[in-house]
């Protein structure tokens, strides 16, 4: 269909929705309506996006690739493609310095346990994703049952653990039995940036009241944990396709 053959022409060539919605001279929604299949684009319209794309406006309707563009975009995709999270050494200390400061910050908390911190976690990241169109920590997350799960976290946590930079306790949160975890150390703010540890508390202030149910039932309305099938990676670009309720951004302002 053709609103998937644009989608995916522009996520291979590392284009965000943001550049092209301004090359085509429209608005962000209207530009996502028609990646989502909700609004057809106009001749106009599509003569801009196949120029864009290296290709005739023919091959775009009919929806074939040019060839000798692709071979020289395939190469680029690695390095741009916004989808193709990497969980790299920077991006894993950070994660630990993110876990270190929630911990400081509301871990006392009672209802603070395993399950919320795997969905205060994937707050932080796919909120600031939508807000500046880039990772904070860049972590992969992937949809289980009980919601967004980190796949990282369990493997930080024991290796923070020998190191001593946290313990993990069992606890009592009214009828349920909960692990909870302590940190024996503060964060490394130098770490984070102050537009990164404001976004942090902005998440943690608007969920960190929530008890595991509570923000369980929250993170299965989130369109990135909808869209997902069990057990598969969360897709960070669909972070622009969410309603209302959960758009942290203001798609108006420029990022």
């Amino acid at each position: 269909m053709l609103y998937k053959f644009i989608r995916k022409q522009r996520m291979k060539k590392g284009m965000t929705q943001e550049y092209l919605a301004g090359e085509l001279g429209i608005s962000r929604p209207t530009y996502m309506q028609i990646e989502s299949g909700g609004r057809e684009p106009t001749i106009s319209e599509a003569k801009k996006i196949a120029g864009i794309f290296g290709i005739s406006i023919e091959n775009l309707l009919v929806e074939k690739d040019a060839k000798i563009v692709v071979k020289i975009k395939q190469k680029k995709v690695k390095k741009t493609h916004p989808l193709q999270i990497r969980v790299t050494e920077e991006n894993l200390e950070k994660f630990k310095q993110v876990l270190l400061y929630i911990l400081n910050k509301v871990g006392g908390k009672p209802n603070i346990g395993e399950t919320v911190l795997h969905k205060l976690l994937y707050f932080i990241d796919f909120d600031y994703f939508e807000k500046y169109e880039e990772n904070l920590m860049g972590a992969v997350y992937i949809k289980n049952h009980h919601g967004p799960t980190s796949v990282a976290l369990s493997s930080i946590i024991k290796k923070m653990q020998k190191q001593g930079d946290l313990e993990a306790v069992k606890s009592q949160y009214f009828k349920y039995r909960q692990k909870k975890y302590l940190a024996h150390k503060r964060p490394n703010l130098e770490i984070l940036s102050a537009q990164e540890v404001e976004h942090i508390d902005d998440v943690l202030a608007r969920l960190s009241d929530k008890n595991a149910l509570e923000i369980e039932k929250y993170s299965h309305e989130d369109i990135p944990w909808k869209s997902a099938k069990d057990g598969e990676v969360l897709s960070y670009e669909s972070v622009f396709y969410r309603d209302e309720k959960y758009s942290v951004r203001n798609y108006n302002d420029p990022i």
